[in-house]
């Protein structure tokens, strides 16, 4: 029986669950040697992995679908069955994938598995179906991708299969719409057409940002150096390369080492900095601080470099080597909710400029592992929930999912497609003094420990980027824009007018182009809007003559004939 609307997420679960069954069921009906690994339900859809001698191509995809469907419409019960151990060792004996899973589990503990079409289907499962085949009212394949066994690339990669299903047909259908929106947005694709970057393997997961792209990227850190003026932050420039000395203190040979970069220098080992607190500890231990001294707040555009697997790079959003607009304040804890405070208010400042107006927050408190005292914790987990509450009222708290060495806000933005991003934080630090031995002089003349700040509000600037794409399709903010206004003259005798026109823009600051090609009207108009340029100007005998623009915008439309003056007060709304 279906479930009650407030079990919407569980039962799409359940539908999903039952989906990757028929799946898998369909696979092996064309491929009887195919060995069964897992196919779990995910956010919007589900997949099953295969240990198969073929690739799937989306002719097989169609196919497979078609066999799903048609389970669908026989409406069979999806049957559970208990199992031993030895019973279930010896009934997938010929199966190693289910043989690794069975074998991970206690002597005592009771195995299930599921079957449908009546009992011709079968497949060891913990559960999590609907009750018959026909309660699956819409499914999709979607497409398929490599797969290593367990996640681990020195296992066998296997073939994946993802798809989608749903409670309607009409659901569906809004997934599917929003989901190719999403493909059209893929920053992945847009960075190819706007010529603003790719990716090559001669630098795995590294782009390469052509013109446009850098001037994006560095309009970016201009935007935020100018915040950065305004709430009293002072820019630090520190090392790529550190001692192992440096991470054993930090902590981060124990913990981290695995996604560093090591090499040996003059028979020493050093590693590339994945982040730049340790750095800015060690400038703030450079000399004797006073409660003068503080806040004192260290923002660092230096470049990082984190080990990403192959399996898990993905455009801009994963990258291994990128830049963060990074801050630490060093403070008195007393101070640190103020800290916060003024932080978030730069943060929704520049989140405006971006058209970002809902983001959500939370406030993740202590772990079970912590560093500091209860008392410490208290303070700051107070501090940050009187903060929080001025700007997000419908904030959520999140039980045990601060840092171990202080709790933390996070920044979640939506984008087109309702996924949302983590972009901004700020988390407090206990232990990063501790490490350091950091201190100042209070107003007693006594040495207290400063507590740290960790903030950012883009984060990496290379997935900020590629979220940004993704979230406006390519349609920068005028302000962001590299080529911001394209003037095409219907022919050549319009191109000495258009040229004065370019001028006037360009005294005005303005990022101007001419498209003097030989193309045709219509044709240059495509390529305007192909490129998301925000402003096209017309000019032909009309104009010439009138001294006056035929303007085109992507945010307002047609603005029809302006004279200049119209056009550049226009501008200002852009």
């Amino acid at each position: 029986m279906k479930e009650s609307p407030e079990n919407t997420e569980e039962y799409r679960y359940k539908i999903r669950h039952s989906a990757a069954h028929l799946l898998a069921e369909a696979v092996l009906k064309k491929h009887p040697d195919a060995k069964l690994t897992i196919g779990p339900p995910i956010d919007d859809g589900f997949f099953y992995d295969f240990d198969v001698d073929i690739t799937f191509s989306p002719q097989d995809l169609a196919s497979i679908e078609r066999d799903m469907k048609r389970s669908v419409k026989r409406n069979t019960k999806f049957e559970r069955n208990e199992l031993s151990k030895k019973e279930a060792l010896e009934i997938y004996k010929d199966n190693p994938y289910k043989i690794e899973i069975i074998n991970s589990m206690p002597e005592d503990e009771i195995i299930t598995e599921y079957s449908h079409s009546d009992g011709k289907f079968k497949d060891l499962c913990e559960g999590g179906h609907v009750e018959k085949t026909g309660e699956i009212k819409a499914l999709k394949l979607l497409s398929t991708a490599g797969a290593y066994w367990r996640g681990d690339e020195n296992n066998k990669m296997l073939q994946r299969i993802y798809g989608t299903a749903w409670e309607s047909e009409e659901l569906q259908k809004d997934y599917l719409d929003k989901r190719e929106k999403a493909i059209e947005s893929d920053h992945r694709k847009l960075g190819t057409s706007l010529e603003l970057f790719f990716l090559d393997p001669i630098s795995p997961a590294n782009p390469f940002f052509l013109p446009n792209g850098a001037f994006i990227y560095n309009k970016l850190l201009e935007f935020v150096r100018e915040l950065y003026e305004k709430y009293d932050y002072e820019e630090v420039i520190t090392p790529q390369l550190f001692s192992t000395d440096l991470w054993k203190m930090s902590g981060h040979y124990d913990f981290y080492l695995d996604n560093m970069y090591m090499m040996e220098i003059d028979d020493k080992e050093v590693g590339v900095k994945p982040m730049n607190c340790p750095a800015h500890a060690i400038i703030y231990k450079s000399t004797l601080r006073s409660y003068r001294d503080l806040p004192l707040r260290l923002a660092d555009f230096g470049r990082l470099h984190r080990y990403e697997r192959s399996g898990v790079t993905h455009g801009l959003t994963r990258v291994r080597s990128f830049s963060q607009d990074d801050a630490h304040i060093f403070c008195d804890q007393k101070d640190a909710a103020n800290e916060v405070k003024k932080f978030l208010e730069m943060l929704k400042e520049s989140y405006s400029a971006f058209g970002f107006d809902k983001p959500r927050m939370t406030l993740s408190l202590r772990p079970e592992k912590r560093a500091g005292s209860d008392e410490m914790w208290d303070l700051a987990e107070e501090q940050l929930r009187k903060v929080i509450k001025e700007f997000d009222s419908n904030f959520e708290e999140v039980e045990g999912e601060g840092a171990f060495y202080g709790p933390k806000i996070d920044i979640f933005i939506p984008d087109v497609m309702g996924r949302e991003w983590q972009l901004g934080t700020a988390q407090m630090d206990f232990s990063l003094p501790e490490r350091f031995n950091l201190d100042f002089i209070n107003n007693e003349g006594e040495k207290e420990k400063p507590v740290v700040i960790h903030r950012a509000m883009l984060g990496s600037i290379e997935r900020f980027i590629g979220i940004l794409l993704e979230h406006t399709g390519g349609d920068l903010p005028f302000w962001l824009a590299p080529n911001q206004i394209n003037i095409i003259p219907i022919s050549d005798k319009h191109l000495e007018y258009s040229k004065k026109v370019q001028n006037i823009l360009l005294e005005k600051k303005y990022r101007v182009n001419i498209d003097d090609s030989n193309e045709r009207l219509g044709q240059k108009i495509r390529n305007s809007e192909l490129k998301k340029i925000p402003t096209m100007l017309i000019i032909g005998d009309k104009e010439m003559e009138s001294n006056t623009l035929s303007v085109r915008t992507r945010k307002l439309g047609d603005l029809g004939t302006l004279s200049q003056k119209e056009f550049i007060e226009k501008l200002i709304t852009l």
